[in-house]
């Protein structure tokens, strides 16, 4: 055998093994692990950390960083790097990390050494075998020598992600139970983690989870696919050690502060405050678009749909004007569309949306909400993928909601009346002609009445303009509008349906 055929037998053989590997432990392992689980008690997880770690403010925590050059694959020609994050401060869940290799799987070892802790009088020596908060994988999504943040998974079962010239904003989540319930929601967390070891060549990497909670445990995959666009391809098996209320698939959570739809009552230099301006739905019958809004109590709506196409929490508006923050860069934090796979039956999406008063409280959260109420001893099997986009977002193919603006204005003196305005722009606006003119499809419920509209060619953008004036009936109720554009029977935008909140007594 020559030197060159010999090197190509061992390389075929490398490949295979490493095929191997991931047959050697796959999904149905974790699958197999959370069945055992469920069948026994519920035990709450030990929280317990060394006093030097929980007296951390955020400030003290964040000096804690692991050292790049203990990351684990650097230097072995793979595209994909992981680094890991320290417990302390409120990440207090302890995370066990394993490898899949071609030998099997391995236990990652927490070990001290391998973090910074900056200016912290911390000792090392006493945290061995203290275990990981979570981890983040890095990959050169802008610039192929720099190795950015791509993932991340700390806290509860939380999880980011980021596309080209992204920024993190909002978040997904394994799993939400009973969010907004007066009864109180459950967190489930991810006990364990397994990470396939990828090849050189591979672009997509392969994450497993275990899931625990007191009423349910799953199995969870997540196939990443970083990219302009990053994709997390998700599967996931649910066993159900109790009932639950009110289960939330494919949760997503993010934080709005104010916007043009919504004014900030304090004076502050930036015009916009949010990680998403709105709720995007994709269904058989029609595109929704629901403005978010701060209302002053809990505020919850929902969507029902038989399975749904898509939906997700969007930040649509990119213009860094509209922000002016260099810091948070709110024009950079990614969209991120749901895309489930399968049929999911009927049921709901719903919103929730909670007072807030700064920008640090994650204050708005969608999720699948399946009609069919999970029981004791059942098991559900759930796939979906999440997009994580900023430069190519999903949109309707009809004209969709580019702004929407509120106000009084126009009127000599103030009365009780509201105004709304609403651009439409894309689509098939973008094709008609000059003499055409679409007709606006105006709603309000019983809890006002329309007092005033217009429709008005928006010549700087190419689409047009609806003006609404409102009044409420009654301030401590909800009224929900809606506006669409027709052209003859035909709805040729999406549906904008806001809603605004009660004025608490």
């Amino acid at each position: 055998m020559t030197r060159k055929a010999l090197l190509a037998t061992l390389l075929l053989a490398a490949g295979t093994l490493t095929s191997h590997a991931a047959l050697a432990f796959d999904f149905n392992d974790v699958a197999r692990r959370a069945k055992t689980l469920a069948d026994k008690p519920f035990v709450r997880p030990d929280t317990q950390l060394p006093k030097v770690l929980t007296d951390l403010n955020y400030d003290q925590y964040k000096q804690i960083r692991y050292k790049p050059d203990k990351a684990l694959w650097r230097g072995n020609k793979s595209p994909f790097e992981v680094q890991f994050y320290h417990p302390g401060l409120y990440f207090n869940q302890i995370v066990k990390m394993n490898l899949v290799t071609v030998d099997g799987v391995r236990k990652i070892p927490f070990q001290p050494e391998n973090f910074d802790y900056g200016s912290n009088k911390i000792d090392p020596g006493k945290l061995q075998d203290l275990g990981f908060a979570g981890f983040r994988v890095h990959y050169p999504l802008n610039d192929k020598n720099v190795e950015d943040e791509l993932i991340a998974f700390q806290g509860a079962s939380y999880f980011r992600a980021l596309g080209k010239d992204q920024v993190y904003g909002e978040s997904a989540r394994g799993l939400a139970i009973d969010t907004g319930e007066l009864s109180g929601e459950e967190f489930p967390v991810f006990r364990e983690f397994w990470i396939e070891w990828p090849r050189p060549e591979d672009h997509e990497l392969t994450i497993y989870a275990l899931l625990d909670s007191r009423r349910v445990t799953g199995a969870y995959r997540f196939k990443v696919r970083p990219g302009d666009s990053t994709a997390t391809e998700i599967k996931a098996r649910l066993y159900f050690r109790d009932s639950i209320g009110k289960l939330g698939i494919a949760p997503l959570t993010s934080m709005f502060l104010y916007a043009s739809n919504q004014p900030s009552a304090n004076e502050d230099y930036r015009p916009e405050v949010h990680d998403s301006e709105g709720l995007s739905i994709e269904s058989d019958s029609e595109w929704v678009w629901r403005p978010l809004v701060n209302p002053k109590r809990l505020l919850m709506t929902s969507f029902g749909e038989l399975n749904p196409r898509g939906f997700g929490l969007m930040q649509r508006d990119r213009l860094f004007a509209h922000y002016e923050d260099l810091d948070t860069r709110y024009d950079r934090k990614p969209s991120v569309w749901v895309v489930p796979k399968g049929d999911w039956g009927r049921g709901r999406i719903e919103l929730v949306q909670i007072p807030t008063k700064d920008a640090t409280n994650d204050n708005v959260v969608a999720y699948w909400v399946p009609e069919q109420t999970p029981k004791a001893g059942g098991q559900m099997d759930l796939e979906y993928t999440l997009f994580w986009q900023a430069n190519q977002e999903t949109r309707p193919p009809l004209a969709w909601v580019a702004q929407t603006r509120r106000g009084r204005g126009w009127t000599d003196t103030p009365d009780d009346t509201l105004r709304y305005v609403i651009d439409f722009q894309g689509g098939p606006l973008d094709f008609m002609k000059p003499d055409e003119r679409p007709v606006a499809g105006l709603w309000v419920n019983d809890n006002g009445e329309i007092v005033d509209r217009q429709l008005v060619k928006n010549d700087v953008t190419g689409g047009w303009r609806v003006i609404m004036r409102v009044r409420r009936s009654d301030d401590s109720k909800p009224l929900e509008m809606r506006a669409v554009l027709r052209k003859g029977d035909d709805n040729i935008s999406e549906t904008w349906a806001y809603i605004l909140p009660p004025e608490p007594h």
